[in-house]
């Protein structure tokens, strides 16, 4: 399948058959749908959107018909052009606009793309306001304006500029010392605009950019998911130029990844970790990030006296739990930070800013802070089923297997042992059970999926 409609917007390949992939046609239902859905909110004379598109060869195109989409349900358009979802997200609020769509399938290959959707907060709908457009878009209740009440375009290519400031005007960023520390920092941009925001902070605090594709023409020149497989080129330059350290984002800049001084991952997972141990030595307080995350979080963030929590996957169920327990930080372990001084959304440049802190301050190498935390290994599977499979039934056996276990079912089930775990949860777009295992080395992880795996065949019967 390859358009995939769900509450946090709709994403698929570019052509193809209309309802079958994201053609023009999807995409002006779906941001009519949407447009709709902002009309509905509160009745005013006049509504803003905010409008901002990664670096993809068919973002241009989408985004034009989005936005006149919008001018044509009379809702006026901040247009951001090239940007990154978090820009986007620190745009809405002000702009004092009543909502914000950003272009971008994240870390998918080049062919695909997809709308996401703001509230007037700049945050993700929830899954109750995402329901309803899904609703309003397979409806027949769409009224568009007419020709003396039609929006208007403005165009405003400012916010990447200013959502560095605001980074910079962050109370725990230390540009002083950072500055002091003369750092040298390989920055791969995956050729999207990440290559624009990232190097710009860079300069900005006083940091030497080495670019290595940083020119935004959406042909990415390795898988754009930040993972230890696709970085060999950054892991040489970082080496070559005797980088402090590497940088990667994925291509709308809300996941972030190092490599240390050696050209080694400091490990996606442990961005979130660095951040929050900086963060907690300055601030005390709380901590949340999904179940799927590193335990490493909560062993950091009880060294500083706070409390750890792990909601269900998804940034917007990170952000609910985050506002509920009053967390100082939070985000999820694929190298999203969510730091809620700035806003309530994963920002590679937040992420970037208290990283580089952190190493001025503590005036060590990378590879150096790595060690000094504690140390896990995780392993992703998952296992094909055939359809008609009762996906629920077979967790629910897992679940009464593992009863004498430390358990969690808010999303799949959770089974915390007492130096590794294994969450289990289903595809919601296909038939899939994913497994994540984490423990104290590699190979223990690996088995540990291999043996739940085995264990799940055997239920199932395949």
């Amino acid at each position: 399948m390859t358009l995939i409609k769900s509450i946090s917007g709709i994403r698929g390949t570019i052509g193809g058959g209309v309802g079958e992939n994201l053609t023009p046609i999807d995409a002006v239902k779906f941001a009519s749908a949407y447009g709709t859905w902002i009309k509905q909110q509160r009745n005013k004379d006049q509504y803003r959107v905010v409008v901002g598109r990664d670096a993809r060869i068919s973002g241009e195109m989408i985004q034009n018909l989005v936005m006149n989409t919008l001018v044509g349900l009379g809702i006026h358009v901040v247009d951001l052009g090239l940007s990154t979802t978090p820009t986007v997200e620190v745009a809405v609020p002000m702009e004092h606009a009543d909502g914000g769509i950003i272009l971008t399938a994240s870390h998918n290959p080049k062919q695909w793309n997809a709308l996401k959707l703001l509230n007037a907060e700049g945050e993700f709908l929830d899954g109750k306001e995402g329901a309803k457009i899904l609703e309003i878009a397979e409806g027949t209740s769409m009224t568009f304006a007419d020709v003396d009440s039609l929006g208007k375009i403005t165009i405003n290519d400012a916010y990447i500029d200013l959502h560095i400031d605001e980074v910079l005007d962050m109370d725990l960023v230390n540009v002083e010392a950072i500055k002091k520390a003369k750092f040298k920092v390989v920055v791969d941009g995956v050729n999207s605009t990440g290559g624009i925001a990232i190097p710009l902070l860079l300069e900005r605090l006083g940091v030497h950019p080495v670019k290595l594709f940083c020119e935004p023409n959406g042909h990415f020149p390795h898988n754009p998911e930040p993972l230890k497989e696709h970085l060999t080129d950054l892991s040489e330059a970082v080496v070559k130029e005797h980088a402090d350290f590497g940088v990667v984002v994925d291509p709308d800049v809300d996941r972030l990844a190092f490599m240390d001084e050696k050209g080694e991952m400091f490990g996606e997972e442990y961005t979130l970790v660095a951040c929050a141990d900086y963060v907690l030595s300055k601030t005390k307080g709380n901590t949340v990030s999904n179940m799927s995350s590193t335990r490493a979080l909560r062993d950091v963030t009880e060294k500083h006296g706070g409390t750890y929590e792990a909601s269900a996957v998804g940034e917007v169920n990170v952000v609910a739990l985050m506002k509920k327990n009053n967390a100082v930080i939070g985000g999820e372990g694929n190298g999203g930070i969510i730091y809620p001084e700035l806003h309530y959304g994963r920002d590679a440049l937040v992420g970037v800013a208290l990283f580089l802190s952190l190493l001025a301050e503590k005036k060590m190498n990378v590879s150096d802070l790595r060690a000094s935390y504690p140390n896990y290994f995780m392993s992703k599977k998952k296992i094909q089923l055939t359809p008609g499979l009762d996906v629920d039934g077979i967790l629910n056996t897992m679940k009464n297997n593992y009863s004498h276990e430390n358990l969690t079912t808010i999303d799949g089930v959770k089974i915390d042992f007492d130096d590794s775990w294994v969450h289990l949860r289903k595809s919601n777009t296909e038939p899939i059970i994913r497994i994540y295992t984490e423990a104290p080395s590699q190979s223990e992880a690996d088995t540990l999926a291999d043996r739940i795996i085995s264990e799940i065949k055997g239920i199932a019967n395949i």
